[in-house]
């Protein structure tokens, strides 16, 4: 019977680390369309001049977004399998403070940069510890 325990603890982690690398994937899915969702309204409040213009503000949103999205995930991948902690908050504060200097990188502004990393890392913890406790944001259904 040792044995089998011993294969039981080995496979445990390779579950939590898929549920952490499902919904990372889903945070990259979104990310890209919130990024399109965006360009759209840029092109619509700010009207390109050219038809290339619109085109090449569409691309940069969304890749910028989709960037982040992969970046985010992918950092908090990693923190999760080097810390061995796949449900902590910390590992989405990573995450989410990773994307923040991107932006910061993308701008060339360092304040930029560490505004957006506190934010969006502390954020992404606030949300991680909201689903581990059940909090709901956006209620589905209202109650009366």
């Amino acid at each position: 019977m040792a044995p089998a325990r011993h294969m039981r603890s080995r496979s445990q982690p390779k579950r939590r680390a898929s549920v952490v690398i499902r919904e990372e994937t889903l945070s990259l899915v979104s990310a890209g369309r919130w990024g399109l969702i965006g360009s759209a309204y840029h092109i619509v409040a700010f009207q390109p001049n050219t038809a290339l213009q619109g085109v090449q503000r569409a691309t940069m949103g969304t890749l910028t977004m989709a960037s982040l999205g992969a970046i985010f995930g992918i950092t908090t991948c990693l923190s999760a399998q080097i810390r061995n902690k796949p449900e902590d908050p910390l590992n989405y504060f990573v995450g989410g403070c990773a994307s923040g200097i991107f932006l910061g990188v993308k701008t060339h502004n360092y304040m930029t940069g560490t505004t957006a990393c506190l934010a969006l890392g502390t954020i992404a913890a606030i949300a991680k510890i909201g689903k581990k406790e059940g909090w709901v944001f956006l209620p589905s259904e209202p109650k009366l």
